[in-house]
């Protein structure tokens, strides 16, 4: 689960309860960098939203490994 804010609170107004949600841009998923969002509306309409979020690098590859207990277990391979 990612903790994610809207960049700009007014796009909150613009998800709809039958959206579909993308995150994408996850590979580039780094520190103080947002994420952006595309909203797929059941009118076949698609909006772009930017997400925020506070990870640190650490976060980000924990997030990656599927959890920090995941990690840390990679890491001990190494």
């Amino acid at each position: 689960m990612l903790p994610l804010t809207f960049a700009d609170p007014n796009d909150y107004n613009k998800v709809k309860p039958d959206d579909k949600i993308s995150i994408v841009g996850l590979n580039d998923f780094a520190p103080g960098k947002p994420l952006k969002c595309i909203l797929k509306h059941a009118d076949g309409k698609k909006e772009e939203i930017w997400l925020s979020h506070s990870f640190n690098a650490a976060q980000i590859e924990w997030f990656k490994a599927g959890s920090a207990l995941n990690h840390m277990k990679a890491m001990k391979k190494k």
